[in-house]
């Protein structure tokens, strides 16, 4: 089903439908590996240099080496999957007119596969930045390029090989954590429970780990982790690159969603640097969407996690530098160029102007024990992952907005019954007309107005077992012996990191831009006596901080909506290139 797909796959399963063809990617195989002719091969001499390999030569090694791409002229080069505990299998030969890479090169990402020369083997050798270079200049090639290598990835994915194997029982919630994450960023990973695996059995009587080193991780380049964080996690698999303090870009994103790709891919296609600072996932929450319906050009509906994956892909094509997971911390406003500091580090990074796209955090309950359980039951989206933990099963879902409706829909496919909890009289002020139809419509769904959790019961070895719920119009409480609570209750802006900087934001967090800045000062002026027409303009979507602009859910008064965050992020680029014009010379 389209709304199980990563996003890679929702990528590769969009151009099927297009094309008439059949879902399975064998017969997409002349797509995934197609052969250049000598004339394109020609074209593309002046992006690479050639190099030479004996027979038996390693090209490129699994989570070590970085090549962009290489273009076979002369011998074989085998593809083997690899996963850090000495597995390995055979993926394809390529032969002279074929080429290795996948979709990481783009960006310069260690290698997911091993190759190896077949006899000698001649090769044009495109690193990374003349490759997107290639794909720009030579649009339909470039298009059949990038084409490959989103399928090689899916492929990857699907194996699922060429990526972290984790180690740990299924119902251990760090392990749900790094799945979801890995699976958010549309990266290949193995899941092995020592309980029913040699290998893993073995590891674990190698390391000894105790309870909260769990569960163990293993690198592509073969080293151990115990229990590591996603930012570990990210470093180990190249997400997270080293990050110069002493480089100055045109233009750093907070948070890699609908909005902020939109700036990073706009800006970067027409010159600017971008570095785009993400904390979980690209695509934020709107990643999370099983189906967007109403989104302009796509008339049966896309999932977010296809449109984030589009995104993402687009965005390294055209050089952006995306880091996850990469939480800011602190933005610096007193010093030109302006700083943002990482979160939990002294790294500051430099940008002539920063765009803050870092829309929401996933409000949370007043539950008392509500952290024991999140990951162990309790979950704030709802991915293919969840779907088969709940599979035949009855769950609650709490939530009347659209993110909200498209998640029940979604698990309603999966779940024996979606309990959908709200604490209105009914759906029609906060939801679209459509979902509320289609929930309608779906006899696994049942709407259960006036109604919120009270109590969750449960214990840390079997996780959540049972639900209160109270209904306030009745007044009466009632038991339900679920384990899988889905919370879609809203987010508040993630605008804490900002204040000492002195972006000004509204009463409820929200950061105010444009007019809503001027409004706010004239008021204030008016308050301390001072006449405002001299206050200085500001572009629509900058802030009260000169070249710091807000786009998207965290900027007051917005629309909040895919479609109108992406028209945000498109529309900011023209007022940066304004900022950046009317700097004075010295800066």
């Amino acid at each position: 089903m389209a709304n199980e797909d990563t996003p890679f796959q929702a990528e590769a399963n969009a151009s099927e439908v297009i094309a008439g063809l059949p879902s399975s990617l064998e017969s997409r195989r002349h797509q995934m590996f197609p052969s250049l002719t000598e004339a394109e091969i020609k074209r593309m001499e002046r992006f690479g240099t050639l190099r030479h390999f004996r027979h038996g030569e390693r090209l490129f090694e699994a989570g070590r080496t970085t090549f962009g791409m290489l273009v076979i002229l002369k011998g074989r080069v085998a593809i083997t999957r690899y996963d850090g505990l000495g597995n390995t299998s055979l993926i394809i030969e390529h032969g002279a007119g074929q080429f290795c890479a996948e979709v990481g090169q783009l960006s310069d990402r260690p290698s997911l596969v091993n190759g190896d020369a077949v006899g000698d083997v001649e090769v044009l050798v495109i690193p990374s930045e003349s490759l997107r270079a290639l794909v720009v200049a030579e649009a339909e090639l470039g298009e059949r390029i990038v084409r490959a290598l989103i399928l090689r990835r899916v492929g990857l994915i699907e194996a699922p090989s060429g990526g972290p194997v984790l180690v740990g029982a299924p119902s251990h919630p760090r392990l749900h954590n790094l799945q979801t994450w890995l699976q958010s960023n549309g990266h290949p990973y193995t899941v092995l429970d020592p309980k029913f695996d040699a290998q893993a059995r073995a590891l674990c009587e190698h390391y000894q780990p105790a309870p909260e080193d769990m569960p163990l991780v293993v690198c592509p380049d073969g080293s151990v982790k115990k229990n590591p964080t996603n930012v570990e996690l990210g470093r180990c698999l190249g997400m997270l690159p080293e990050l110069s303090s002493d480089k100055v870009w045109d233009v750093i994103v907070v948070g890699a969603g609908p909005a902020g790709l939109a700036t990073a891919v706009y800006a970067a296609s027409e010159g600017l640097s971008v570095l785009a600072l993400e904390t979980r996932a690209f695509g934020g929450q709107a990643a999370a969407s099983a189906r967007i319906e109403n989104y302009l050009g796509f008339p049966t509906g896309i999932s977010g996690g296809a449109l984030a994956g589009r995104a993402y892909v687009q965005s390294q094509k055209f050089g952006v530098e995306i880091a996850i997971p990469a939480p800011a911390g602190r933005l610096i406003c007193d010093t030109y160029p302006l700083q943002v500091e990482m979160c939990g580090s002294l790294t500051r990074l430099q940008a002539k102007t920063v765009v803050l796209s870092c829309g929401a955090r996933y409000r949370r309950p007043s539950l008392a024990n509500l952290k024991q359980f999140e990951g162990r039951g309790v979950y704030y989206w709802a991915s293919p992952i969840e779907a088969k933990l709940c599979k035949t099963e009855e769950v609650v879902l709490v939530g009347g907005g659209n993110s909200a409706g498209q998640a029940a829909v979604f698990l309603a496919g999966h779940a024996s019954k979606v309990h959908m909890l709200v604490r209105g009289p009914g759906l029609a002020a906060t939801m679209s007309s459509y979902l509320i139809e289609r929930i309608e419509a779906t006899p696994n769904i049942v709407l259960h107005t006036h109604s919120e959790i009270v109590a969750l019961e449960g214990d840390d070895e079997q996780g959540l077992q049972q639900v209160r719920v109270r209904c306030s119009k009745t007044d009466t409480e009632t038991d339900y012996d679920i384990c899988r609570v889905f919370l879609f209750i809203g987010a508040d802006p993630n605008t804490g990191w900002l204040s000492d900087c002195g972006v000004d934001v509204d009463a409820k967090g929200f950061i105010r831009t444009g007019f809503d800045v001027t409004k706010a000062q004239c008021r204030a002026n008016f308050a301390k006596g001072v006449y405002p027409a001299d206050l200085p303009a500001r572009a629509a979507l900058e802030t009260s901080v000169p070249g710091v602009f807000a786009i998207g859910d965290v900027r007051a008064n917005s629309t909040k909506r895919v479609a109108a965050a992406v028209g945000e992020g498109a529309a900011v680029v023209s007022q940066i290139h304004a900022f950046l014009a009317n700097l004075p010379a010295e800066l």
